[in-house]
């Protein structure tokens, strides 16, 4: 099937459930110099395009935002949704070569603030992102934020907190704990695709569930 990456810090419920659908889960460890809470984040070092995942080259990134966003660039396949003053020259180059369409927002972290669903569809809480989005054509759902734990901040993303493998979408924890939890579920059905969560433990931030299928 697929090679999906994860964070090391993962509950490990979420790589036994992928391993169990036939995937092969990579687990991305805690590099010194990061910030603890990202350190182990697959969407700190590489962006998903579409079928291939861009791996970037963590020696260009920094500690700190927003040297540390460099990466964190959000595509649908379709669109790249990132802060282009701050997207590293080779991830766009390489959005660029894949034709992507370019959306200039002000959040450097794109990826973690939004749950890819398919080409033309995202959710997000961020506000910048979702006036670009709409109106870039893209369809958003809107969402409230501040419900995703991550350690060392006050919040994380539903976003990180994700990541669209196949046909399913599958969230880090207990999606049915958010407060707009059946529009999520509704948005992504209406759209042919199957939502996944775990009940056993609170949604979490792991720097998104990244699906490499080439």
């Amino acid at each position: 099937m697929s090679r999906i990456f994860i964070s090391s810090q993962a509950n490990a419920i979420l790589p036994e459930y992928l391993r169990e659908r036939g995937h092969s889960v990579s687990f991305v460890k805690a590099r010194a110099g990061m910030s603890k809470a990202i350190a182990s984040h697959p969407d700190i070092y590489m962006c998903c395009l579409g079928d291939t995942v861009f791996h970037g080259d963590p020696s260009l990134l920094l500690p700190s935002y927003p040297g540390d966003s460099i990466y964190n660039g959000c595509s649908t396949g379709h669109f790249f949704i990132h802060n282009l003053n701050h997207t590293a020259p080779d991830l766009l180059s390489a959005v660029e070569k894949a034709g992507q369409t370019v959306i200039h927002v002000s959040q450097g972290y794109s990826k973690c603030n939004c749950v890819v669903v398919d080409e033309k569809s995202i959710i997000t809480a961020d506000k910048g992102i979702e006036r670009a989005a709409a109106a870039a054509g893209l369809e958003v759902l809107p969402i409230a934020k501040a419900q995703v734990l991550i350690e060392g901040y006050q919040y994380g993303f539903l976003g990180g907190a994700s990541g669209r493998v196949g046909d399913e979408v599958i969230f880090n924890g207990d999606l049915s704990q958010h407060s707009d939890y059946a529009a999520i579920r509704e948005f992504i059905e209406n759209r042919g695709l199957r939502v996944v969560f775990f009940r056993d433990y609170p949604l979490t931030d792991i720097g998104s569930i990244i699906e490499e299928r080439a």
